[in-house]
């Protein structure tokens, strides 16, 4: 969990270039990303019943508190890789089946949720450096693969490529430039 938390906090002091206090201090990502990485460990990897059950009810008046101050809810059974970057707070919804690879950008308004019906009904699965624009949806049982810029308002319903730039109603591929001019991160 700690080291996690540590590659969140390392993403924004190398895209911003504030002091790690700060951002932990006064950013409502920030909160809703340690929030989260609290809760996930408590619920899959605390082996001891008693305090799990302990934490669990902290952690549920935690998230209720970050959800109601920031927008933002994080399920606690998503699977989020370090680097997590919410860039700006605000009706941030990420479903509790969601799987996220390393080093995403998530900007307000963004829906990473549950859809379909029959063999498509589930939740999506991102590849590592996805750029999620502000108000996107990616909604259903899609894969995003790695290096992907998903633009601003995008609806996206079906699965895409690596290095794929989507946009529109519903997403379309503009082009393969990726996402490298959106996400910063040191090897």
């Amino acid at each position: 969990m700690l080291d996690n938390v540590k590659a969140d906090i390392a993403r924004y002091t190398e895209a911003t270039g504030t002091h790690w206090l700060r951002y932990v201090l006064t950013q409502q990502g920030a909160w809703a990303t340690i929030e989260y990485r609290y809760s996930h460990w408590v619920r899959h990897h605390c082996k001891y019943k008693i305090l799990q059950i302990l934490l669990k009810y902290f952690g549920w008046f935690w998230h209720k508190a970050v959800q109601l101050s920031t927008g933002i809810n994080i399920d606690s059974d998503a699977e989020i890789g370090k680097g997590l970057f919410i860039a700006h707070f605000g009706c941030i919804f990420i479903a509790g089946q969601v799987k996220m690879g390393e080093r995403c950008n998530i900007n307000q308004g963004v829906t990473l949720g549950w859809s379909g019906r029959g063999d498509n009904k589930g939740c999506p699965i991102l590849g590592d450096r996805v750029y999620v624009g502000a108000g996107a949806k990616v909604v259903g049982k899609v894969t995003v693969g790695s290096d992907v810029a998903i633009g601003a308002n995008a609806v996206v319903t079906k699965d895409v490529p690596d290095n794929a730039v989507v946009g529109g109603i519903p997403a379309r591929i503009i082009n393969y430039n990726g996402s490298s001019d959106f996400i910063e991160w040191r090897d």
